[in-house]
């Protein structure tokens, strides 16, 4: 008898409902049959997981993080989508401004989003100091308007281009996503330029624990890579869920974020 998998997710907006309802029912004709659970945040989440309420959480890279702290390390990534291996931090300042590169920041103000979002604070204070721009070399504004959702809903980085835009910070950190989103926006059609972009490193991705065995998670996993962007069926969700094909996981891809997270104390729980 087939164990139908438990998969948790973030409801950050109302369009997972329906790309999780597309992963339930392209698995159910696989021999690895899913159901999804739904979160409000990504604490609640890990928790369950821990708890073994769930089998797999489609996590963010801080709650990889999280979890990985969480367990000593035995915790297991299973996939990742192929835009997951080459996530960026952009910092973005009005168009003309005159900022290029981050020492140009020096005796600037910066707007960060949410304190929990990688790409959008934890990861942009961490490239800073790297750079030798403390706390009091670059004035921050922290936006924190979706907390708990790691900076899953974008809602943070557009209140941090809208600070600059005000007049209240000169240059926003932003992730690879939304910049290339904002180009398309009518809200803020040419209002910023780019003048600063982070190496790659990884974002989102499977994780389980050793209780799941390889018997269910092989499978699982085996289904996921035979999506393909070619069958219209498999791209309505792959689309909606921003990737082409999913990939193994680029662990060394975290290795900015675990060294941001210990040196600026961020608890390894919620």
């Amino acid at each position: 008898m087939t164990v139908t998998l438990m998969v948790g997710a973030v409801a950050y907006t109302p369009n997972v409902v329906p790309i999780w309802e597309g992963m339930r029912d392209y698995f159910a004709d696989t021999d690895a049959p899913m159901d999804f659970v739904l979160f409000s945040n990504y604490g609640r989440q890990v928790d369950a997981l821990l708890a073994g309420t769930i089998d797999i959480a489609w996590n963010t890279n801080l709650a990889w993080v999280r979890t990985v702290g969480q367990t000593n390390g035995e915790c297991r990534a299973l996939a990742m989508r192929d835009t997951d291996t080459v996530f960026q931090t952009v910092l973005v300042a009005p168009a003309g401004g005159g900022l290029s590169g981050l020492e140009s920041l020096r005796g600037k103000r910066l707007a960060l989003g949410s304190q929990d979002s990688a790409h959008a604070a934890i990861l942009p204070v961490h490239y800073l100091s790297e750079a030798g721009l403390g706390s009091d070399a670059v004035e921050l504004l922290r936006i924190n308007s979706d907390v708990g959702k790691h900076g899953d809903t974008g809602r943070s980085e557009l209140d941090a281009l809208r600070a600059v835009l005000e007049g209240r910070a000169d240059a926003a950190a932003i992730g690879i996503n939304t910049w290339d989103s904002i180009g398309r926006d009518e809200l803020m059609p040419g209002a910023f330029e780019a003048f600063w972009t982070s190496p790659t490193y990884s974002h989102c991705n499977f994780t389980t624990l050793p209780s799941l065995g390889a018997d269910r998670a092989d499978p699982w996993v085996a289904a996921l890579f035979a999506m393909d962007w070619e069958n219209p069926q498999h791209r309505e969700v792959l689309e909606m869920e921003g990737l082409r094909r999913w990939v193994p996981p680029e662990l060394d891809g975290y290795q900015s974020l675990f060294e941001a997270v210990e040196k600026q104390e961020i608890s390894l729980r919620w």
